[in-house]
């Protein structure tokens, strides 16, 4: 009678799979003292009898109901022996970073509830959790570690972003090209919600990628604008295209065949391997550096606050991209800025704008310019383009990624035109391309370059050389 009483006060919906996850693994369970004391500890019982190695307690904070933590929580016998970290309600993410270090837990289970901690307060500290490799549950909810698994047997970096089009193809081209002229020779494994069934393998070496080779594959019915095609032409470096389907919270696919492509490139003759992520979502493969980037367009909670503070956390370069008006203000770039000093004092940062580079001669011609950048910042790429290139701009669109309006755009601007100069995204190849074909036009792609306008990094090449070396003498010092 006494047992069933107890596990009366856990919720209905504790269910079996709940049970499983708590088996033979060591648990630190965050507390408060809006609970009363009898009640946290009921609930440790139950969940120590059914099978949790509870070696820790967090208290969160709270006085309504508890008036000194310690000597409440701990005058059962069994509740002694564990370690009790202490502070105020404003030092629970400190206090749960702590533990989670000094404990080396598997798994933290939330059994504070608002007003200690509310949405926000969870979110941060499920990306504390989460940085440290640990699983972080409540009754209702269970983030897990985005997956990581040892693969890759050469010097390795991954670039991932906090959304999709924040620019991180283009960064990862500019990277890239960084790299090869350094002699650090890499191949990039790219993830798409297009790319291919089975990893394939782009040898730049034995064949370049140019506008007949896409245009051959989107007739074939295939997507020619792929990230490792695009990689491929605008950086002429090796790549492997992958795909990927659903994205987690914290980064994870649902499903993908990335683990194949990352063994796929251990078989090349390159020596450093790029593992691109694709829109928030991480390559499930571990290595050696990780670069996020920012587009200072995002929202701003979304950038420092929920998983965007994770991918933060876990990263080893922060680059921020756009950060020009009118994609966004200088108080914003500035409130961005204070957010990385404050959340990551120590970690090197980029803040940088996008300017178009042809990867063909337009001088003195007409052109047609193809993009998904905003609309409210393709005059300034009109102006730019036409200055540096001395080409004449007739027509533009940033409706790649909206095939009607896309259409509509290439019929009313593209009869003046000699070349189209597009960039190598959604319907760039399979409607642009090919109506530009069709009227005889000449194609040229355009790589997105990083142009640094501030930070705490003199340029974008010298914070990827020093990244670079670092993984470098981290391997050499471990072998």
């Amino acid at each position: 009678m006494k047992d069933r009483s107890i596990e009366q006060i856990l919720p209905l919906h504790l269910t079996s799979n709940f049970t499983e996850e708590l088996q033979h693994k060591k648990i630190v369970c965050l507390v408060d003292g809006e609970h009363y004391p009898p009640v946290t500890k009921a609930t440790l019982k139950v969940l120590e009898k059914k099978g949790a190695d509870i070696i820790a307690l967090v208290f969160l904070g709270g006085t309504e109901k508890i008036k000194n933590p310690v000597e409440e929580l701990t005058d059962d016998t069994e509740v002694k022996k564990k370690k009790i970290y202490i502070g105020s309600k404003k030092e629970k993410e400190d206090l749960t970073e702590k533990a989670v270090i000094e404990e080396k837990p598997e798994l933290v289970i939330d059994l504070s509830d608002e007003p200690i901690v509310n949405y926000e307060d969870r979110f941060k500290i499920a990306s504390i959790i989460l940085k440290h490799g640990a699983i972080y549950m409540g009754s209702d909810f269970k983030f897990e570690p985005p997956e990581e698994k040892k693969i890759l047997d050469k010097p390795s970096i991954s670039i991932i972003g906090t959304g999709k089009r924040v620019g991180k193809t283009g960064v990862s081209v500019s990277i890239a090209r960084m790299m090869k002229k350094e002699g650090d020779d890499p191949v990039i494994v790219c993830m798409g919600r297009g790319g291919p069934e089975e990893p394939v393998f782009i040898d730049t070496s034995e064949r370049e990628v140019d506008a007949d080779m896409l245009i051959e594959i989107a007739e074939s019915g295939k997507h020619a604008a792929s990230d490792y095609l695009e990689d491929a032409l605008l950086a002429a470096v090796p790549t492997v295209g992958c795909r990927r389907c659903g994205g987690g919270m914290a980064g994870n696919p649902f499903s993908s065949n990335v683990a194949a492509g990352a063994e796929r490139a251990n078989k090349t003759g390159e020596k450093f391997v790029i593992m691109e992520g694709s829109g928030s979502t991480l390559p499930p493969v571990k290595t050696d550096s990780r670069i996020v980037v920012i587009g200072a367009s995002q929202p701003l909670d979304h950038i420092l606050k929920y998983f965007g503070r994770y991918r933060i956390e876990t990263s080893d370069l922060v680059i921020v991209t756009m950060c020009e008006e009118p994609i966004a203000s200088q108080e914003k770039i500035n409130d961005i800025e204070k957010g990385l000093k404050d959340m990551r004092p120590e970690v090197d940062y980029l803040l940088t704008k996008f300017r178009p580079n042809p990867l063909g001669n337009v001088s003195g011609k007409k052109v047609f310019v193809a993009s998904t950048a905003p609309e409210k910042i393709m005059v300034k790429i009109k102006e730019y383009v036409e200055k540096k290139f001395d080409c004449k701009v007739v027509g533009m669109t940033n409706n790649l990624s909206n095939r009607v309006k896309l259409k509509e755009d290439l019929s009313q601007g593209l009869d003046e035109a000699e070349v189209l100069l597009t960039e190598i995204k959604a319907a760039s190849i399979d409607v642009a391309g090919m109506y530009a074909k069709r009227k005889g036009l000449e194609i040229v792609f355009m790589h997105n370059e990083s142009i640094v306008v501030g930070g705490n990094v003199e340029s974008l090449e010298k914070a990827i050389l020093d990244l670079c070396e670092g993984v470098l003498a981290d391997l050499e010092e471990k072998t």
